[in-house]
């Protein structure tokens, strides 16, 4: 059956089921049954009426009917198509560009689908759907929301009249399971020997931020992090919109910040998370992505005890997220002088681990680097790269070997190695 007999097939049975009077009474299996007879009964009616449509659908497998009943369902009560594309879970990325451009990303690889919304509206009914059910709220006068589906996943819309073309939704998928870092290492993204180092520098509370561009995998390597933090430890996290997949902690508490109601009150941002986070006695702060004048506060916190600290950043080096948490920081005190804001940066940032998209669509890790302290004199931070990532000879225009190689620099802040009882030299 092609995609466009199908796509019709749904839209019929969509409109034969709707018309029934106790839809909306009917509990989710009851329709679902409905909709298995609805199927049942068409078949029926091309045995006699249509050959041409019978074979068709006596050619569908049961797999093939379940999917279609599967599709309805969704258009009746769930999200409509876009329940259909995120029931793959090959698919990691979908942009959906008013309601007749629906894009996904595979394998790295964007395609556009053949598939589209009835209209506009239902668009926007299915938008205002997923939205009201994460507590959020979407129109004319707030036509930007970050939210998320059921499943996690990361939702970013824009509504007319800012999107000129109709309603935008760009939803960033994560993988059902959590990511680890036994799974890093099979993808190639870090080698057994620096996941070692890393459990030991988590372990240690080494004060940690990982960077790099859209894309290149900041939020899901935070999350194989994570799975060092020992389990007895408090750990507080703080998100925009929940994405962290922290199982392994017992005493965990999740804060998610909110928007401003219709009125402009009750808003509550990420720098109110971490001060009220500062109040419950956590071992560490695990801050999703900063991006604004919560960095300041997030800085404080390591310098004020909270060693340890996790949080990931965008920027397209080492050396550029560090110039960008200086201009993140200036956003929440102007008044600071440059030079002590850098101190502050050098004295809190232990670590940072870059990540990015390689020309092959794989994510890697380019670098790891202390950082050393800030030179005054020469108005730069001191950085010491312990790993880089070195291309092989294997490498092609489309594929891209390669490895994490230790530096000849050895590590020199190995206080907070020593303070938590380990000998290894890194």
């Amino acid at each position: 059956m092609t995609e466009e007999v199908r796509n019709l097939l749904i839209a019929q049975l969509k409109s034969e089921v709707q018309s029934h009077p106790d839809l909306t009474s009917m509990t989710d299996g009851q329709l679902r049954e409905m909709i298995a007879a609805a199927l049942e009964k068409k078949t029926e009616w091309a045995r006699a009426e249509n050959p041409e449509a019978y074979r068709e659908l006596a050619a569908l497998n049961y797999k093939e009917k379940q999917n279609t009943v599967s599709a309805v369902f969704e258009a009746i009560r769930g999200l409509g198509i876009l329940g259909q594309i995120i029931a793959d879970s090959d698919i990691t990325e979908v942009m959906i560009n008013g309601y007749r451009d629906i894009f996904v990303e595979k394998a790295g690889r964007l395609t556009k689908l053949n598939q589209q919304f009835e209209s506009p509206q239902e668009l926007e009914t299915i938008i205002t759907k997923f939205v009201s059910q994460a507590g959020r709220m979407v129109n004319e006068s707030e036509p930007i929301v970050d939210t998320h589906l059921e499943d996690g996943s990361r939702v970013n819309v824009v509504m007319p009249p800012v999107a000129l073309n109709g309603p935008i939704v760009t939803i960033r998928r994560f993988p059902k399971e959590a990511m680890t870092v036994q799974k890093l290492i099979a993808y190639g993204s870090i080698t057994p020997e620096v996941a070692e180092v890393l459990e030991l520098l988590v372990r240690a509370k080494y004060n940690i931020f990982v960077s790099g561009g859209t894309g290149s995998g900041k939020t899901t390597f935070l999350n194989a992090l994570s799975n060092f933090i020992p389990r007895d430890e408090r750990i507080i996290t703080i998100e925009d919109s929940a994405e962290l997949q922290i199982k392994a902690i017992d005493n965990l508490v999740r804060l998610e910040t909110r928007n401003a109601g219709p009125d402009g009150s009750g808003a509550i941002t990420i720098r109110d998370l971490i001060k009220s986070a500062l109040r419950m006695r956590p071992d560490r702060i695990v801050v999703g992505e900063v991006r604004g004048a919560e960095a300041l506060d997030m800085l404080q916190a390591m310098n004020t005890g909270h060693d340890g600290s996790l949080s990931t950043g965008h920027a397209n080096s080492t050396v550029d997220m560090l110039r960008r948490l200086e201009t993140m920081v200036l956003q929440g005190a102007e008044g600071l002088p440059l030079e002590a804001i850098r101190q502050q940066i050098a004295s809190a940032v232990d670590i940072i681990v870059h990540l990015s998209r390689l020309r092959d669509k794989s994510r890697k890790t380019m670098e790891i680097v202390e950082i050393l302290g800030y030179d005054g004199a020469r108005h730069e931070f001191r950085i010491n790269p312990l790993y880089r990532f070195v291309e092989t000879e294997g490498s092609t225009k489309s594929r891209v070997e390669g490895r994490l190689v230790r530096t000849e620099n050895p590590m020199e802040n190995t206080h907070k190695l020593e303070n938590a009882g380990i000998s290894r030299v890194i």
